[in-house]
């Protein structure tokens, strides 16, 4: 029970790596808030955890600022403070340049982008009360360009250098890092090709072992134990 009395959030809950990670803080004894899009996607992503008090709703959409804001308040009430904010909610868009167009832009970084800021700015007071951590999933695509994927990568790319940036803003009192994993086998991913992994994405999706949310989500925990040392690097590689 590593993380018991820990106050845990993690954006994008209800499936998928934030999932993982909700269960992998819960499952090692901490108070976790979870945060679907919707009341009914939080509710769910609650009772695939288990029936708990140790269990908190926080839903709400991190695409706005008021959403970010919500989100926080209603973990940071719930919890009664706040030590551990992971932000895992995300959304892609596997399209060419062509079919890129400005609601695929605005959807992906206000998401992606735009989210992790403003939970970040939003948790940053509870999260220096206690000297906490944040965990930003980023991915590959934030260090790589591929194809396909460019409005994506744009989202990650800055994910992973607003990182570096809140971690000498915020030090040293909250310690600040990312993941950035390779292909992950979650709904995302198959909700591409309507179920299917779309036709473009096959030879890669066909050529690695695929990445499991656990993976990820020690990553995750890995980053913000209490005997993790400044600066420490955690990778997670897609093996083959």
């Amino acid at each position: 029970m590593a993380f018991s009395g820990k106050r845990v959030l993690v954006t994008g809950s209800s499936r998928g790596i934030g999932q993982a990670a909700a269960r992998q803080f819960f499952q090692s004894g901490a108070q976790v808030a979870v945060n679907g899009r919707t009341p009914d996607s939080t509710a769910a992503g609650m009772a695939a955890l288990g029936d708990s008090d140790r269990l908190v709703a926080a839903p709400g959409d991190v695409s706005s600022v008021a959403g970010c804001e919500a989100v926080v308040a209603a973990a940071v009430e719930g919890l009664g403070g706040l030590d551990i904010l992971v932000n895992s909610a995300g959304v892609a868009f596997f399209l060419p340049l062509e079919d890129s167009d400005e609601a695929v832009w605005d959807a992906t970084l206000d998401t992606n982008l735009k989210g992790t800021f403003f939970c970040m700015r939003a948790a940053a007071g509870p999260l220096r009360d206690s000297g906490g951590n944040i965990v930003n999933v980023a991915s590959d695509a934030g260090l790589i360009g591929e194809k396909g994927l460019s409005v994506y990568c744009a989202s990650k790319g800055g994910v992973v250098n607003l990182t570096r940036a809140m971690a000498l803003e915020l030090a040293p009192t909250v310690r600040v890092n990312c993941v950035c994993p390779g292909l992950v086998e979650t709904d995302m991913v198959h909700e591409s090709g309507d179920g299917e992994v779309a036709d473009w994405l096959r030879p890669m999706y066909d050529s690695v072992q695929l990445l499991r949310p656990e993976d990820i989500a020690n990553a995750v925990v890995a980053l913000v134990r209490d005997d993790t040392q400044v600066g420490e690097a955690v990778t997670v590689d897609n093996p083959g």
